[in-house]
Order: C-alpha cells, then structure tokens, then sequence
C-alpha cells in the first residue's frame, strides 16, 4: 500500500494509487459518483446519517464525513481544531487502517482521506472499500439465540487486535461486522491508535459489553445473555494463551 498527498485549494488529499488512480474533492460528495445510498443506523447507534456506500459492483466504497457526536456536536457540527495535516481525524484514521491491513487484520482497506481548512478549523472525509456481505452484530444476534462457538469466536478476533495493539476507540455492536463466512471484520477507527499493552484493552471490552446490553435494552428480541458473554471471554481469553 502506498500513500499520495495531493494539495487542493481548500487542504489536501490523501490515496493510494493502487485503488483509486484520479482522485479530486467531487469524489468525497455523494453527488460525485454515479451511485450513492445513504446508510443509516439503527437501535440508537451512533449512525448520523453521514456515510455513504458510492460506486458499483465490483468496486464500491464507503465515504463518511466526519461529524462530531454529544453535545458539543448540536453546536459545533463538522469542525475540527486545525492542528496540522497528519493530526487531521480523516488522515489519522487511514494511516490507522493502512497499519492495520499491513498487519493483515480484517479491517476496510483505505482508499483516500481528505481534509479542507477553514480558518483555524477544518472538516474531513474518509473513503474506504467495501466489505461484501458484512453485517453488524446487532442484527446477527436477533431473534434465535447462537452457539457458544460463536461468541468464542468473537472473543478470539478481538484479541487478534488487542496482541497487535489495536486500540479502539468505540468498539461496539455496530462496529463489529461478520460476513457470509463467519469472519468478523473491525469497522470504524476514528480515533484509534497503536498502543502498548495495558487497562485500555479491558476498558474496551467493557465498553462492548455495555454496548450489547444498551441494544437488547431497546430491542427484546435480541438474543444476548449472560452466558454469551461469558463464552466471548473464554474465547478471548483462550486466545491469549496460546498467543
């Protein structure tokens, strides 16, 4: 994977020519390519009607612009303290996902980033490629219960990344995704880093753990219960011993 920083007007664009050969700021608007369609989240996710899957088969990608979430988010809705290009959200996360995919860990393989200045802020936009027949886990775990194995098998891929260091910032039941074969893929890496081992990799399993519980919440026909957790942990923790 290589990397090339073209300047704009506005700011930069960040891509790897292997993927996307031309690229401009007409490519980071829905309204530039020949198909778009917006994705939605679901069930109170963090979804805010931002992301895009643009293109078409054989090739499609995702394109998400950067908006800021809480409070501070229904004031200051896409804007971003400028602190430099490299500590830009949107080339941060693809330099992230470039580490990721040469560590070969199952996460969306970046295409381009950008970024544009205004004044002492800037807003951002990230494209990466789609994952064919992924599903987040909050729809996999509706309506009949799964096998121990499964949930195992969830512990065991989070802890691929954890032993690589991966620190995710938001791991929850939407950003983990499974396809067609049962492989679990890691979306979503806004604000991930590489990090040395320690209470972070806990603290992100208790945030999915919270995560899972605040949707069953919502939703009573999902299926997760003390059990599956528990299977997830042997899992991870099985992992881990004969990492």
């Amino acid at each position: 994977m290589t990397e090339t920083v073209e300047r704009t007007t506005t700011g930069a664009i960040l891509y790897d020519r292997s993927i996307i050969n031309q690229i401009s700021d007409a490519r980071f608007l829905p309204g530039g390519w020949a198909h778009a369609e917006r994705l939605c989240g679901e069930l109170g996710s963090a979804g805010r009607g931002n992301t895009f899957m643009v293109g078409n088969v054989p090739r499609q990608f995702v394109l998400k612009h950067y908006l800021r979430g809480g409070l501070l988010g229904k004031l200051v809705r896409d804007r971003y303290v400028w602190a430099g290009a490299d500590e830009t959200r949107s080339f941060a996360e693809w330099r992230m996902l470039a580490k990721m995919a040469q560590f070969d860990l199952p996460v969306p393989r970046p295409a381009a980033a950008r970024y544009v200045q205004h004044g002492t802020f800037y807003s951002a936009d990230i494209i990466t490629v789609r994952i064919p027949g992924v599903r987040p886990l909050s729809q996999l775990i509706a309506g009949t219960p799964r096998a121990p194995e499964f949930w195992a098998n969830i512990g065991a891929a989070v802890f691929d990344f954890h032993h690589a260091g991966v620190y995710h910032a938001d791991m929850n039941a939407y950003n983990i995704q499974i396809d067609t074969n049962g492989k679990l893929w890691m979306l979503d890496f806004d604000k991930g880093r590489l990090r040395e081992p320690g209470p972070w990799q806990q603290a992100t399993l208790a945030r999915l753990h919270r995560s899972l519980k605040k949707i069953c919440s919502l939703d009573p026909g999902l299926q997760f219960h003390d059990r599956d957790w528990s299977a997830l942990l042997e899992g991870y923790f099985n992992a881990s011993r004969s990492a």
